[in-house]
């Protein structure tokens, strides 16, 4: 027991010892590591001290050469100055010797008036006297005349002044008398060369329209695709169109006949996508033809603004171009309108531009002068007051309203233009082989037997077919029964005897067709 404590008391004090000896040792260590520190702050400080000296004396060398240099700049720019102000003196003294100098010379030039005015002065009293000297001459010379004559001078002067304006008037009235004949003459040789220069200038071919177009195939097998079983395409196609579609024998062509252009056009493009599409039936026939229709009315469209762009006509009404383009399918007696047209702007543009007139409206108005006649209304006023009518809808300027109401003399010519327009819309119409009257009443006379059978109730649509001998008329199956489709047949052709000349007779054909249509959704 004694020994384990002296071993404790051993340890107690060893471990004592230990502590104190690394206390000490500790303190020892930290003392180096701070005069260490300290030693290395004084250096640091040092050289910190050394290179701010460094530092400084650079800026200030620095600060001094930028100094010398701005102070050098600013007295060469103050030299600069100062030699401008000398300058600016130098020639304000110069300036001031000029003007001096001038001062001199304008109090000599003064001093020399004054004598010349002087003088002058002098001639003036010298020139009075003596018109007053003439002037008493005068005065005595014509009281002397008055003596001899037993006249005034007053009296004098009134009877020669009536001689010479009777003798002028005589002369006068003489010279216009050859004036106007002269102009006369000269008026119809120039009117005849102008007109002659512009015919033969705006020569155009004459292509009578016909009532016929062609639709060629490459082989005669498709003939029996187009009529179909039993005829059912052929009478879908003729019925859609309302042209009459004849096949005969001629080898790798169809016949489309029918007095309408645009049906005809409708019918031979129709005939083309059938052909090339390969799909020919009825129901195909009528989608095809409907969407044909709607491309005429596009084409139409480009028609009309092609026509303006190659005439130079710019500004015109969307409404005017499409009449313009329903022009290239409506004839006048026989001559296409659009080609009439296009003639008579030409014509009317060469002859305003030999006379000094306004060439853009004479040739606008030769363009629109026709345009009453493709109206769809068609209404029972002469197609002039309609056209003119039309123009000023459409804002057209008031000479060329003028010149299109006027060019059939329905009203009075109120612009210089307007002559033009007649004589040129009669060029282009008499040139030989132009126009056909028998054309023009042939149209006429199928128009009148359409309309005729639509104004019956029920009439969906009707067509006049093989050169007027056949009146194809398509009804509404909901609102007439067969008995009356037979009924409104007889009373078609009753009112057609009664109001209407025709040669021969006259078929009416009522078709009555009913169909179911639904749709599987």
């Amino acid at each position: 027991m004694s020994d384990i404590l002296i071993i404790l008391i051993t340890a107690i004090v060893a471990l004592g010892v230990g502590v104190y000896i690394g206390r000490v040792l500790l303190q020892k260590v930290y003392k180096q590591q701070e005069e260490a520190a300290r030693q290395k702050a004084k250096s640091i400080i040092r050289e910190a001290e050394i290179n701010a000296e460094s530092i400084k004396k650079d800026r200030m060398l620095e600060a001094k050469e930028k100094f010398l240099k701005l102070k050098s700049e600013f007295e060469e720019e103050s030299n600069k100055k100062k030699n401008i102000i000398i300058q600016n003196e130098n020639k304000v003294k110069q300036r001031e010797q000029h003007v001096a100098k001038q001062m001199e010379q304008t109090k000599r030039r003064e001093a020399e008036l004054d004598k010349e005015k002087e003088a002058l002065d002098h001639q003036l009293e010298v020139l009075k006297k003596r018109k007053e000297d003439v002037e008493q001459q005068h005065s005595e010379v014509v009281a002397q005349l008055e003596k001899i004559a037993g006249l005034t001078a007053a009296e004098a002067r009134e009877q020669m002044v009536e001689a010479l304006k009777s003798e002028a008037t005589s002369h006068a009235s003489s010279y216009v008398k050859d004036i106007v004949a002269q102009a006369k003459l000269t008026a119809t040789k120039e009117a005849k060369k102008i007109v002659v220069e512009t015919i033969q200038r705006t020569a155009a071919e004459h292509a009578i329209e016909n009532c016929v177009s062609v639709f060629n195939i490459e082989s005669d097998d498709i003939k029996g695709k187009i009529i179909g079983r039993e005829g059912r395409n052929i009478r879908a196609l003729e019925a859609a169109t309302g042209v009459e579609i004849i096949v005969d024998d001629t080898p790798e062509a169809i016949i489309i006949s029918g007095f309408d252009p645009v049906r005809r056009e409708i019918a031979r493009l129709s005939l083309h996508r059938l052909v090339a599409d390969g799909r020919i039936h009825p129901a195909r026939i009528e989608e095809v033809v409907g969407k044909t229709r709607k491309n005429i009315e596009e084409e139409i469209v480009e028609i009309g603004e092609r026509t303006a762009i190659d005439l130079g006509i710019h500004g015109l009404h969307p409404e005017l171009i499409k009449m313009v383009g329903r022009m290239r399918f409506r004839s006048s007696y026989g001559q296409n309108l659009l080609q009439h047209s296009r003639e008579v702007a030409n014509l009317c543009a060469t002859m305003a531009a030999e006379l000094g007139l306004n060439v853009k409206h004479a040739k606008r108005a030769g363009l629109l002068h026709d345009i009453g006649k493709v109206t769809p209304d068609e209404p029972e006023l002469p197609h002039a007051i309609i056209g003119m009518e039309l123009a000023k809808k459409y804002k057209e300027h008031p000479d060329i309203c003028n010149a299109i109401g006027a060019h059939h003399d329905e009203i009075e010519m109120t612009a210089m233009i307007s002559p033009l327009i007649q004589a040129c819309d009669a060029i282009s119409g008499s040139r030989p082989g132009a126009r056909r009257e028998i054309m023009e009443s042939y149209i006429k006379r199928l128009k009148d037997l359409e309309a005729a059978a639509v104004s019956f109730d029920g009439v969906n649509q009707c067509y006049a077919i093989q050169a007027g001998r056949e009146l194809r008329i398509m009804v509404d199956a909901d609102n007439v029964s067969d008995e009356k489709a037979a009924q409104l047949s007889f009373d078609i052709s009753q009112k057609i005897e009664k109001e209407m000349q025709y040669p021969g007779q006259i078929k009416i054909t009522v078709i009555r067709e009913m169909r179911a249509i639904s749709y599987a959704k």
